[in-house]
């Protein structure tokens, strides 16, 4: 009955839009919140030589700005929710008490904990939100975890490069299996971090599980381990890590080979240290000068946002997609792609787009491909090699035609920043995923920039510029169709 009362509240409540989870306040709230669910865990008191007295469901939860916030079911209301909660689905949450009873062990970015009480509405979307992030990291360096090293503080990520496993080496890829006994629940490897010394990381119960299975069951020896939320304390006077009941394992074959700073650790190994951990999410949409102006004036860092523009071309003269191992995403050239079975096929294709104010440079890389023509590339790869005869490592595949289609077309894509966009003298921006069919604002009358701010139209010029472009010739056949 209570059931039926909570879903009635949500179907015939008065509608409001989401709020966000910054702009809660301690204390009851009945206001509605939708999330995305990242992870939960059993919250336990820890008794000593027990199994700890189980409290209830903790939970990670992530919004539309990127923010993270920890969620809190009580054992009580543990049996009426628990079967709901899934992992990487949206939720809408009306009505909830923010507590700040907490103190530590933090593992999100807003402070209160939000927690079901007795008059919430927690309910599964049945559709997703591509606006909200499916997974964000708050990795942090060697000095960090030194400056809050048992402070019972801030839990933070650590990633870095895999050097023994429980005292073997990886060269001879141990075999880590799970057994009965105690031993089983802990795992301590050897992680080479970006800015410090190799680091002791203790991982237990079932992050230990987690590692070991995965370890195990790696085609190829892993070479890059993420975990999540981890405690600096410092045993015998060294600083290690400790995982928490919170905590995550990620090997790099987990890594999507278009995905972010771990796919680009996975395939670059040697650079390590040029990386900051550290990503930003941004949120906000903004215009194309404005990116620009980031880039000038902010420390070099990864960061996203979502830029609304106009398609104006697409670039020829290079190749639209390339072939990668699926093992270790490095790019393959055509006689070495034929020997191998297992490979990826990822799209690469520059667009010319503008908006009320700039044009540049946009890289359609991977998934973003797929969003853009309904298609994956090996589907218009087959296609061409089905229609022309020939093996598709000996044809050159010319640009397909639903890529010329899209040009007039206007988007909200998912920009990513990276660390060359701070020192490129060409503007030429990662797009890492279509957000939605889109419409340009209205056009403001010019307005004064502030100082420091100033972005040259050459800069954004040159950005447009190199290579062919199907404008020449396809797109002045597709626009006399347009217009007969």
């Amino acid at each position: 009955m209570a059931t039926t009362a909570k879903t009635t509240a949500i179907r015939t409540g008065k509608a409001s839009p989401p709020h966000l989870f910054r702009h809660v306040s301690p204390g009851p709230d009945d206001s509605t919140l939708k999330f995305r669910l990242l992870h939960l865990w059993e919250a336990r008191k820890n008794i000593k030589g027990g199994p700890g007295i189980l409290l209830g469901i903790e939970m990670l939860m992530i919004d539309a700005e990127g923010t993270l916030a920890q969620g809190f079911i009580g054992q009580n209301r543990r049996n009426q929710y628990e079967k709901e909660l899934q992992r990487g689905s949206i939720y809408t949450l009306t009505n909830f008490y923010a507590s700040n009873s907490k103190v530590m062990y933090h593992v999100a970015d807003q402070r209160l904990v939000i927690c079901i009480s007795h008059p919430s509405a927690l309910s599964k979307d049945e559709e997703d939100i591509e606006g909200i992030l499916t997974e964000r990291f708050r990795a942090r360096s060697f000095s960090e975890f030194e400056a809050n090293c048992d402070l019972r503080g801030d839990l933070h990520d650590v990633v870095g490069h895999l050097k023994l496993v429980d005292g073997q080496s990886l060269h001879q890829h141990p075999v880590l299996c799970t057994n009965d006994d105690s031993t089983s629940r802990k795992v301590m490897v050897h992680l080479q971090l970006k800015d410090g010394p190799v680091m002791n990381v203790y991982l237990w119960d079932e992050a230990a599980e987690s590692f070991r299975l995965k370890f195990d069951s790696s085609a190829a020896t892993p070479t890059v381990l993420l975990v999540t939320t981890v405690n600096p304390k410092r045993l015998d006077g060294k600083l290690c890590l400790s995982s928490m009941s919170s905590s995550r394992v990620f090997l790099d074959e987990e890594v999507d080979p278009t995905n972010e700073y771990l796919a680009w650790l996975t395939t670059n190994p040697s650079v390590t240290s040029l990386v900051n951990p550290v990503e930003v999410v941004k949120a906000e949409t903004l215009k194309i000068g404005e990116i620009a102006a980031f880039l000038k004036r902010q420390p070099a860092q990864v960061a996203y946002f979502d830029c609304i523009a106009t398609i104006d071309d697409v670039k020829l003269g290079t190749e639209w997609y390339y072939i990668a191992c699926k093992d270790c995403q490095t790019k393959l050239n055509s006689t070495m792609y034929i020997l191998i079975i297992w490979f990826l096929t990822i799209y690469r294709v520059e667009l010319s787009v503008y908006d009320n104010d700039e044009q540049c440079t946009f890289i359609i890389l991977g998934d973003a491909g797929k969003d853009l023509t309904g298609r994956k590339a090996t589907e218009l790869i087959d296609a061409y090699v089905q229609e022309n005869g020939g093996d598709a490592a000996e044809l050159e595949v010319p640009l397909p035609q639903c890529f010329i289609d899209t040009i007039g077309q206007t988007k909200k894509f998912r920009i990513k920043v990276a660390h060359y966009n701070f020192t490129s003298t060409r503007l030429s921006l990662i797009a890492t995923k279509i957000v939605s069919p889109s419409e340009l604002p209205p056009k403001n009358p010019p307005l004064k920039t502030p100082p420091g701010t100033e972005v040259e139209n050459t800069e954004l010029a040159e950005s447009s510029g190199g290579g062919a472009s199907a404008i020449d010739d396809q797109k002045k056949a597709k626009r006399t169709k347009r217009s007969g």
